[in-house]
């Protein structure tokens, strides 16, 4: 689990790490898409695979500029699916004036390149702000969001900052709706109502299927509750356990 903030050093040194250890067959990560572009090289020089079940960036796993190599996988969609598919539901909202906010890191700027492109070509009026993942007072940029805006949309990986967005937002009487990424998505910590969030998939405690495993889940963590990351990890350590299976069972 790689902090966006530190940048991609722990994850390099994690790299070297596993791959000097003869005992680790896979790896789950890193959570980050610039982490697995630093270190992927690594693990496919040593032929260790790595999945991770966070990292989004489009040109992991396509692109003439590829970064991910054949050692990296993943089981989310990439910001070519969430970024549009995001714009669409701003644009379903009535969405005529957008501004789209990055942190200066490849998470934050993937989401929101993808989701910008789409609103322009449609013609919706956007305006780009840039805020250092560091900061936690927004004011200053809050006053930058035209009274006219419909949505922000603030694809960080720390809810506390989008909810700290909105209610500043509302300090300044502006009317934009905050619109979260999936790093966002913790209603314990984002809940200005009004506000919404996107996810890399559907919330699986909706799913009949899951039923038992939830029921499970819940007993053995309770009081906590289903987020984002927590199921494409466990799909991600399913994926690896089934495979190091197969290749046991053909020896």
């Amino acid at each position: 689990d790689t902090p966006v903030e530190q940048g991609p050093a722990p994850a390099q040194t994690l790299a070297q790490k596993y791959v000097a250890d003869k005992t680790v067959v896979a790896v789950v990560g890193p959570a980050t898409s610039g982490a697995v572009a630093a270190s992927s090289q690594v693990y496919r020089d040593a032929g260790l695979a790595h999945i991770s079940p966070s990292a989004t960036r489009t040109s992991l796993t396509k692109g003439p500029a590829l970064e991910g190599t054949s050692a990296f996988f993943r089981v989310v969609p990439g910001d070519y699916i969430q970024g549009p598919t995001d714009a669409s539901f701003m644009l379903k909202k009535g969405a005529k004036n957008v501004v789209v906010i990055d942190f200066q890191e490849p998470y934050s700027q993937g989401l929101a390149n993808a989701a910008e492109n789409v609103l322009d070509k449609k013609g919706v009026t956007t305006t780009r702000l840039s805020i250092a993942n560091t900061v936690t007072d927004f004011s200053s940029f809050v006053t930058k969001v035209p009274s006219s805006a419909d949505f922000v949309f603030f694809p960080t990986q720390k809810p506390g900052d989008a909810q700290n967005f909105a209610q500043q937002l509302i300090e300044q009487g502006k009317k934009a709706k905050v619109f979260g990424g999936d790093g966002s998505n913790d209603s314990t910590q984002f809940k200005v109502p009004g506000s919404f969030v996107s996810n890399l998939a559907p919330d699986i405690t909706a799913i009949a299927y899951n039923k038992a495993l939830i029921a499970g889940w819940k007993k053995a963590n309770a009081g906590k509750a289903v987020g984002s990351f927590g199921p494409p990890t466990y799909l991600a350590v399913q994926v690896a356990l089934n495979a190091i299976k197969r290749a046991c069972d053909v020896g």
